[in-house]
């Protein structure tokens, strides 16, 4: 008996988690399974229909995966979204970072960009000794190659504007875009200091060696082998020294790293790395 749309058994999720990961090599079995239940549950019921179809789709068509893993991956974002977190980030770690020979910025899970050009934009009005590059990665290519292009409707400019106000930096965060019409393209000077690239944190490892790390809202979808797992990549990915960044909700509780750590701030969950 076909399930209907909108309902998915554990057996029939375990199924298709399975089936990615032979057919197209994602790997979603450590994510929360209640989080993809309901995302998995959403699609079935977009586009109508039951497990059996959406396991034929799944195996035999890579334009659906593409759309899948766009709506089965977290694309929640805006610019300078938490100020209290940017605040403290211009506080507590910006006035350090020139004393490092390089610094390079990681933004894991950066989705369509907004946080890596946030992080531009703060880093650009520290004036650094240093000049900073910023790497953002994600699992999804659709949502990199939207953050490649650096544009974005007006609209979402205009409701990041608060955040951008919240944050007491200087002037408009529009004086950082070329604004034409409808629409606002970053800055050159923002873009050219930052590189876009799939990459995934489940199979993925290190590729370079970083002062900063922020990956902010991620570790929520993941179950805590997989917090653990990735931990370990972003505390090898960091210098002596650097800088962690996670989300509200996310904190380093792990023993085997908690004393490798030292709290930067408690409240923005921004830690360093000791040893």
């Amino acid at each position: 008996m076909t399930t209907l749309p909108g309902t998915l058994t554990d057996s029939e999720l375990h199924i298709l988690i399975d089936l990615v990961k032979e057919t197209h090599g994602f790997d979603f079995s450590n994510y929360s399974k209640a989080s993809l239940k309901r995302r998995l549950s959403r699609i079935t019921t977009l586009k109508k229909v039951g497990f059996k179809e959406l396991k034929e789709a799944l195996a035999n068509n890579p334009d659906f995966f593409r759309w899948f893993l766009n709506e089965v991956t977290v694309n929640v974002t805006e610019m300078f979204r938490d100020p209290s977190f940017y605040k403290a980030l211009k506080s507590l770690v910006v006035p350090y970072l020139s004393e490092f020979k390089n610094i390079r910025v990681w933004s894991a899970g950066c989705s369509s960009g907004e946080e890596v050009y946030s992080l531009a934009i703060l880093l650009n009005e520290a004036k650094l000794k240093v000049e900073p590059f910023i790497y953002g990665t994600d699992i999804n290519t659709a949502m990199i190659e939207e953050a490649q292009r650096g544009i974005y409707n007006m609209r979402k400019i205009k409701s990041y504007a608060e955040n951008y106000k919240s944050c007491e930096l200087p002037g408009e965060l529009t004086d950082h875009f070329n604004v034409m019409n409808d629409v606002a393209s970053i800055k050159k000077e923002l873009k050219q200091n930052t590189l876009f690239s799939t990459h995934n944190l489940v199979t993925n490892d290190a590729f370079n060696e970083f002062q900063v790390i922020s990956c902010r809202n991620v570790f929520i979808y993941f179950e805590a082998e997989l917090q653990e797992k990735i931990l370990g990549l972003f505390y090898k990915s960091l210098c002596p020294n650097g800088f962690l960044c996670l989300g509200s909700k996310e904190t380093i509780r792990f023993p085997e790293y908690k004393n490798k750590f030292k709290v930067i701030s408690q409240k923005e969950n921004i830690y360093q790395k000791v040893w």
